[in-house]
């Protein structure tokens, strides 16, 4: 369908130019996506084709039996960097319900999976080449390189984290000195610190950027610890050196990749990681903006974004404490400064009038005007 509905010339070009994604075994009833579509694989399902090179993102869910109830399993993930004409084989496993690409270093067996392209081709689906340039629209600033560096060193990006306990208590003696279950709780308090506490299974975490929890320098005045938590310059140039010195850009590739995962992978990490880049983007801008032009610029990766979440959505988290609209108002006010460039203070002003038209958002209202700004000072730091 995707094919007859395509440009000629193009669905020519995808024909001869796409690499292919060779998935043998999927069970009929995963739930399996690239990129913005995802579908439900029926029986003769055996991959992808027609894939434009670059980067995407496969996912998918396994299904239980619909004798068993058919629910499907949490989402898992993957960022893949795909060449022109590119085979890449994987053979469902189903003890652990995931791909395993092992076969794709086969050389041989690739080879000969080529050659029987022709017998293979009507099990193959075209790649729904309606959503690519949502798709694109969603990632121009993510790399590959950049992608599976954030990634789990498992190579899976997870809905669910897998977690183990701290203590591992292998033996009874260990056990013995841990709080006991067998009594009633007195307090809610009581029940969470019995409860045994966990840390992720080491490779299964994704790797962001460490976003600093003091906005200011060490040795601060009172007065610069004020301005630090208004103004997160500080902040935002500490997580730019430390991450990206040579290519500062690439936070835009880091936020694009937290939201992929929050809105393609259901990772909720992706969507706190996301509202954390974004608060340093939108309130480091006094001296940033002066600073890195380009970089401010970059706020259409946000508009593409906005344009994806779900309306409801914004309803049940994104608007929690008016996030969106206190963190953009002050962007908005940075914007309009006296020492920000003509180009950047015109894309920021039609992107406000853009958000108040669409989400009827008001950024005029004075919504913290009355509010004190809470400071966490250091240890030792006295105000009279």
């Amino acid at each position: 369908r995707n094919v007859v509905e395509m440009d000629p010339d193009v669905a020519r070009r995808l024909f001869e130019e796409g690499a292919f994604l060779v998935l043998l075994g999927v069970p009929k009833g995963t739930e399996l996506g690239i990129d913005c579509k995802s579908w439900q694989v029926g029986p003769r399902f055996k991959g992808v084709k027609m894939i434009p090179p670059g980067l995407h993102f496969l996912h998918y869910c396994s299904a239980n039996p619909p004798s068993h109830g058919g629910e499907l399993g949490p989402k898992t993930g993957l960022f893949l960097s795909l060449k022109p004409r590119e085979i890449l084989l994987a053979n469902w496993d189903p003890k652990i319900e995931d791909l395993d690409f092992s076969a794709s270093q086969n050389e041989e067996e690739v080879q000969r999976i080529r050659s029987n392209l022709k017998d293979l081709d009507p099990f193959l689906g075209p790649y729904p080449y309606e959503g690519m340039r949502k798709w694109v629209s969603l990632t121009d600033h993510l790399k590959y390189e950049l992608a599976n560096n954030l990634q789990p060193l498992s190579g899976r990006v997870c809905a669910f984290s897998e977690v183990i306990p701290e203590l591992q208590l292998r033996h009874t003696k260990d056990r013995a000195e841990q709080p006991r279950n067998d009594q009633a709780c007195q307090s809610m308090k009581e029940g969470l610190d019995r409860l045994p506490k966990m840390k992720e299974r080491e490779g299964t975490e994704l790797r962001f950027s460490a976003i600093p929890e003091r906005k200011y320098p060490p040795g601060a005045t009172p007065a610069e610890i004020t301005r630090c938590s208004m103004d997160f310059s500080y902040a935002l140039e500490t997580v730019l050196e430390k991450n990206y010195s040579l290519q500062p850009l690439n936070v835009l590739g880091e936020l694009q990749f937290a939201f992929v995962c929050f809105l393609l992978g259901n990772v909720y990490e992706g969507f706190e990681h996301w509202k954390s880049l974004l608060s340093l983007l939108c309130r480091g801008p006094e001296e940033s903006m002066q600073k890195r032009k380009e970089l401010f610029l970059g706020i259409s990766v946000l508009y593409h974004q906005l344009g994806e979440i779900p309306p409801d959505f914004f309803v049940d988290i994104v608007s929690q404490n008016n996030f969106l609209t206190t963190t953009l108002q002050d962007f908005f006010q940075f914007a309009s400064g006296p020492g920000v460039d003509g180009s950047l203070r015109k894309r920021a002003e039609k992107f406000k009038a853009h958000l108040t038209k669409k989400f009827h958002w008001d950024f005029e209202a004075d919504l913290d005007d009355c509010a004190p700004v809470v400071v966490e000072l250091p240890e030792g730091v006295k105000v009279d």
